[in-house]
């Protein structure tokens, strides 16, 4: 952890309709000083929305060749790599080498972000996928957010419901395919 972090305690109550997924989740947290709110609730939210066996958060903003969620097999091989915010397409072109699978998770513009690739060379880009939420969404979310927070998470049909600390919010979860 690095100094200066903050820890955020989340006990989530995830029931992803969608992908048959039902659990409770204990999350220790640590958030970056340089790391904002909005960008912690976002990977928060990636975990959960991609929670399968093996997925864990790295080392964060801190670490510059691992994505901010990731996801190995038994064996060890990373298999999911979930990047948060903005990535640049030199990151991305990396990420689709070394992982079975790539997918960003936004709380920007998504337009914004998409556009900052134009033109440049990403390995597989037609597999990439961006995940995006409903303007405010996140913010709302993060208004919401104390140091420890019971989290709510529910996706029917593309929408995600979630129960922050007893703020109510929802949102479509907007995916969109580069390729």
């Amino acid at each position: 952890m690095a100094a200066g972090a903050v820890m955020y305690n989340f006990a989530v109550q995830l029931a992803d309709v969608d992908r048959g997924v039902y659990e409770d989740l204990a999350l220790r947290v640590a958030r970056h000083p340089s790391e904002s709110d909005a960008y912690m609730v976002t990977r928060v939210l990636a975990y959960c929305l991609e929670y399968v066996e093996g997925i864990t958060f790295s080392e964060g903003v801190s670490s510059t060749d691992e994505p901010a969620v990731l996801v190995r097999d038994l064996t060890g091989k990373l298999t999911t790599w979930i990047e948060v915010g903005a990535p640049d397409a030199d990151r991305l072109h990396y990420a689709s080498k070394l992982a079975d699978r790539t997918t960003i998770y936004t709380h920007r513009d998504p337009e914004k972000v998409i556009g900052a690739w134009a033109g440049k060379r990403i390995h597989q880009l037609e597999q990439i996928t961006l995940h995006s939420f409903d303007a405010g969404f996140v913010d709302a979310a993060v208004a919401a957010l104390e140091r420890r927070t019971v989290l709510n998470v529910s996706v029917i049909e593309g929408q995600l419901y979630l129960d922050v600390n007893g703020t109510v919010l929802s949102s479509a979860v907007h995916v969109r395919h580069l390729g």
